[in-house]
């Protein structure tokens, strides 16, 4: 059986962290495990408090994890402080698993910070460069490049502005531009891009859509998928998850976890016979 470790904080609300991404896991039949940075006390509505946990007990979940299991793919969520993420960048360096999908979170759905300021320069220089993708939405690239992406130029400069801090690909989400009815997320790496889209789906329910398609990529290459392929059923699997949202909460609610990616497929997959 393929597995995936994820790195994240708990929401108690279930919509996000690493219960979103142990769900999205299972969803493709991975294995999930996986490391606590942090416990929030959230639901849809707000984030009543975060509490990072320490460093030493961070060490010692990916010396557990990584010392049993064998670890096919890794998805990082939220990192926590800069002591934090210093013992991720040692796990990741230490152990060396062949996939590393971060989603540099900064920011929840309610609004409340979930970065500490002081760590942007760990993330950057030394989680960066051992991530095979990084995938940023518009306000975390914009906090990360210092620059204004209000338009498609300015996106593409600051998603190869990323690239250029070691990551080997980029994934600009542009979920949060209402420039037109469709999600556009923007692929770079050194050789490619390429834009992925889908179908802008009008709710308020989209607590832990980056959670969940960070982790479903990273599942998709713990099963061998190339890492496009991944992208691209990874978003169709979020769109389908957002479509069939339950509706539960008072605020952004979660998704709904509980259905097949393999029973989904872009047009362009059908078209090239991926599935």
């Amino acid at each position: 059986m393929k597995t995936a470790l994820t790195i994240a904080g708990s929401d108690s609300g279930g919509g996000a962290g690493i219960q979103a991404d142990i769900k999205t896991f299972c969803a493709y039949g991975v294995y999930g495990m996986s490391v606590l940075t942090a416990v929030t006390a959230q639901n849809s509505t707000e984030v009543l408090s975060v509490a990072t946990l320490s460093p030493h007990i961070i060490r010692l979940q990916c010396q557990a994890v990584f010392e049993d299991f064998p670890v096919h793919a890794v998805k990082i969520g939220m990192t926590g402080n800069k002591e934090a993420m210093t013992a991720i960048v040692e796990a990741l360096e230490k152990y060396a698993p062949p996939f590393v999908v971060l989603d540099p979170v900064m920011v929840s759905k309610s609004g409340a910070a979930l970065f500490d300021p002081q760590a942007k320069d760990v993330l950057l220089n030394a989680l960066f460069p051992l991530a095979s993708l990084i995938t940023p939405n518009i306000p975390e690239a914009e906090a990360l490049t210092g620059l204004s992406l209000n338009s498609p130029e300015k996106r593409e400069k600051a998603a190869y502005v990323l690239l250029e801090s070691g990551a080997q690909a980029v994934l600009l989400k542009g979920g949060h531009i209402s420039e037109n009815d469709l999600c556009q997320d923007l692929f770079i790496n050194r050789q490619t891009k390429k834009v992925f889209s889908t179908p802008r789906i009008p709710t308020a329910h989209t607590h832990g859509t980056g959670c969940t398609l960070s982790s479903a990529i990273a599942a998709g290459l713990a099963l061998g998928w190339p890492l496009p392929l991944s992208v691209s059923r990874a978003k169709a699997f979020v769109t389908e998850a957002i479509r069939k949202a339950p509706g539960l909460g008072k605020g952004a609610g979660p998704l709904d976890h509980h259905i097949s990616p393999f029973s989904l497929a872009s047009r362009e997959e059908q078209d090239d016979g991926c599935f």
